[in-house]
């Protein structure tokens, strides 16, 4: 009844729509910018999954054997993290529902940040809720106007952004190029100068030479911040990291970032180097002061797997022994790959359209192996970014080469 008093119901929407459209013309070119996206191959669309991020996973109702994942030591449905997030959970609730300097620190956290600067040799740690986050923080807060900044091309984006939002002068050198950084710091006369680069590259696999960059750092009074994601956990003594792996440790003019998320099944990362800079950015980091604190269960798991870093050692035996396993086998086949001795093992494909399709076709045959593509990493780069896990057998690293013949 309502309806009669509206006959042109319908026909006011559609001119009501049409002068949105008009008023808000950028809503046509958000449009354009998409339909440009799916014509390049390049749009993109989140894997609804159903079930842990285990080497066989849920996708769709079919199971899918998961060389895309970044739980490199199979921790993230370990029994005795859950064990820890829940018991956490019943002590402290599911969220902090504070920051850090509010009412959000509990003993856990504290915990947390004294065995992780224990383990990795630093003076003091500091925890931030992700890598992103941390990544942000150390450039915003320990550089100025008269300061510089240099990072490696090939850094991951959250160290990019990190540079974006600082107000220092921002540089970057080619790809591994130790000559290159030395030469942007030595013929610098800014007063503060910092150096940030992956440990292990996200993309390529392939590992920064830390002991050069950190000697060319030292000779011109530089700080060497060294995000560590993807190597936390996976390589050095104790899988303390490629830091570790390079006979360095958080201290003097090094800082480590390492995340929680991958080889650690939990969630969050931190930022570990000696008191005075781990202090700065406890009193001034934006990304650490104004947002809640890493939930308990989370703090719990992370605690739980830093144990089992030290303990279960046989893990990242069985991830090297997988590593190397694939690789012969690639080679054996023809399968073209990159120098990377790490678990992020890239096939570069390099046309957008044929990277996806062979990746539907993986997905057909029972993989989970996504196309990455521009702008994750440099247009006519696309690939194929198989990852693998401590708990991938012989036979699924062989069911997947024989996918890729």
């Amino acid at each position: 009844m309502m309806l009669s008093f509206f006959p042109n119901w319908e026909s006011t929407n559609r001119q009501l729509r049409a002068e949105n459209n008009r008023s808000m013309p950028w809503r046509n070119e958000l449009r354009q910018q998409h339909d440009q996206r799916k014509s390049d191959s390049l749009w993109r669309s989140p894997h609804t999954v159903n079930s842990p991020p285990d080497r066989e996973i849920q996708v769709g109702g079919r199971n899918l054997l998961n060389f895309c994942s970044n739980n490199y030591l199979s921790l993230a449905n370990h029994p005795a993290l859950i064990e820890a997030a829940t018991a956490a959970a019943e002590k402290y609730g599911t969220s902090t529902s504070a920051s850090h300097l509010i009412a959000g620190h509990n003993t856990l956290h504290a915990e947390l940040e004294d065995n992780i600067a224990d383990f990795t040799g630093a003076e003091k740690a500091i925890l931030f809720s992700t890598g992103y986050m941390a990544n942000l923080a150390v450039p915003d807060t320990l550089l100025g106007r008269q300061d510089l900044l240099i990072q490696d091309r090939l850094n991951h984006a959250s160290i990019i952004d990190g540079g974006k939002i600082t107000n220092a002068k921002v540089r970057r050198y080619a790809h591994t190029d130790v000559q290159a950084a030395a030469d942007l710091l030595s013929k610098s006369d800014h007063h503060r100068k910092l150096l940030i680069t992956d440990g292990v590259f996200s993309m390529d696999g392939d590992v920064a030479p830390l002991n050069d960059l950190q000697s060319v750092c030292q000779q011109n009074n530089a700080v060497m911040l060294v995000d560590d994601a993807h190597g936390f956990g996976v390589m050095g003594d104790n899988g303390v990291g490629s830091l570790g792996a390079a006979g360095l440790q958080p201290t003097g003019n090094v800082l480590l970032l390492g995340t929680l998320s991958k080889a650690c099944g939990s969630f969050g990362a931190f930022i570990a180097g000696d008191a005075v800079y781990i202090d700065s950015l406890e009193q001034h980091a934006r990304s650490y002061i104004y947002t809640t604190a890493l939930p308990s269960p989370v703090v719990a798991a992370s605690i739980k797997a830093i144990e089992l870093l030290q303990t279960e050692s046989w893990r990242r035996t069985r991830l090297h022994d997988n590593i190397q396993y694939f690789r012969r086998r690639a080679h054996q086949n023809k399968i073209p790959l990159t120098a990377s001795t790490a678990p992020i093992q890239p096939i570069i494909i390099g046309d957008n359209l044929a990277t996806l399709k062979l990746s539907e076709q993986l997905n057909q045959q029972g993989f989970m192996v996504v196309a990455i593509r521009p702008p994750t990493v440099a247009v006519r780069e696309a690939r194929l970014r198989i990852t693998l896990m401590t708990d991938h057998t012989p036979s699924d690293i062989d069911r997947l080469v024989d996918a890729l013949m």
